[in-house]
């Protein structure tokens, strides 16, 4: 896909899951930058995260853009999670560095403990989660919060904004003569997002088949399996199982097998030709390749490396 096309099914992506009516962008026309900033970020993360599986978080030129075969699956809680999550991750570093009028730093950090004082700008991290929450919840509350797939995105939704606030950290500079630490100051900070996308991915890998369940008068999810033990609200949950991922289906969008991908001929594992090809057999191919070589530091300061070029086996699915 094009970068311009990625950009236009990037907010085709936001409007489809996260407008549930004109008047909630109005309100919030001065976010939207960070929102746009928010969807290339989930889906930078999505296909880092999925780049060795057969489901690779390919993208359309349609809405959705991840096509039908994240619904009520798994790999749909994935991708509801980590949307969530850049929604809130994207806003509160826009209120941090100054973006927007009605958001700045963490206010409610300060204060002096035995070995730090509370300064410089913390993370507003509760302004980017209630916002997230607000705008990213409302199509799912619009349908009403009793259906199976609304109970289950929502409940993803928020296990993707807990992997920001579960992770929080303390950053903290010293200050004093000649590099002493003669005072400390210190403040909350989100981490990296791709610690975000890898705490989400963990929880793709454990998540729990649900369904549907009545206890008095609230619709609750549990699950399938009555051994397993009942998930958290930090874990992803899905209803449907996952299909193999293996062949093209133009029926469903975004179905588009692994024909072509590239595979590694030594791993045991998903990327593995054995298993990323589904049993069909590879290609390979002898292709000429341009690495960096001979690097030398040069004093002071950079690195200069010359050009290699070699040949190297590169192996895809039939």
């Amino acid at each position: 896909m094009s970068s311009e096309h990625l950009l236009k099914s990037l907010l085709m992506l936001f409007l489809a899951l996260f407008s549930a009516n004109a008047s909630n962008w109005k309100r919030n026309v001065e976010v939207m930058d960070a929102v746009r900033r928010g969807a290339q970020l989930a889906i930078d993360e999505c296909q880092y995260q999925f780049r060795n599986r057969r489901w690779n978080c390919s993208t359309l030129e349609t809405v959705p853009v991840f096509g039908k075969v994240v619904t009520q699956t798994r790999e749909a809680a994935f991708v509801y999670a980590i949307s969530a999550a850049s929604v809130a991750f994207a806003v509160t570093r826009a209120c941090s560095s100054g973006e927007l009028e009605k958001c700045g730093c963490d206010r409610n950090v300060h204060g002096v403990s035995p070995d730090f004082q509370w300064s410089g700008c913390s993370d507003n991290i509760a302004y980017g989660v209630a916002f997230s929450q607000s705008f990213v919840d409302i199509r799912e509350r619009g349908k009403g919060q009793s259906s199976n797939r609304a109970l289950m995105n929502l409940h993803n939704n928020e296990a993707g904004r807990k992997a920001i606030l579960n992770h929080m950290r303390v950053e903290c500079k010293c200050h004093g003569v000649s590099g002493s630490c003669e005072v400390k100051t210190c403040w909350k900070a989100m981490p990296p997002f791709r610690k975000v996308g890898n705490v989400i991915k963990e929880k793709f890998d454990g998540a729990t088949e649900v369904e549907q369940r009545k206890i008095g008068t609230t619709k609750v999810l549990v699950p399938r399996n009555s051994q397993f033990k009942p998930h958290t609200d930090e874990d992803l949950v899905y209803l449907d199982p996952s299909p193999d991922f293996c062949d093209h289906d133009p029926r469903t969008p975004g179905m588009l097998g692994t024909v072509g991908r590239y595979c590694n001929k030594t791993s045991k594992a998903i990327d593995g030709c054995e298993l990323m090809c589904c049993g069909r057999g590879f290609h390979t191919e002898e292709v000429e390749v341009v690495d960096r070589c001979s690097c030398k530091f040069h004093w002071c300061c950079y690195v200069k490396c010359k050009q290699c070029r070699k040949m190297v086996e590169m192996h895809t699915c039939r």
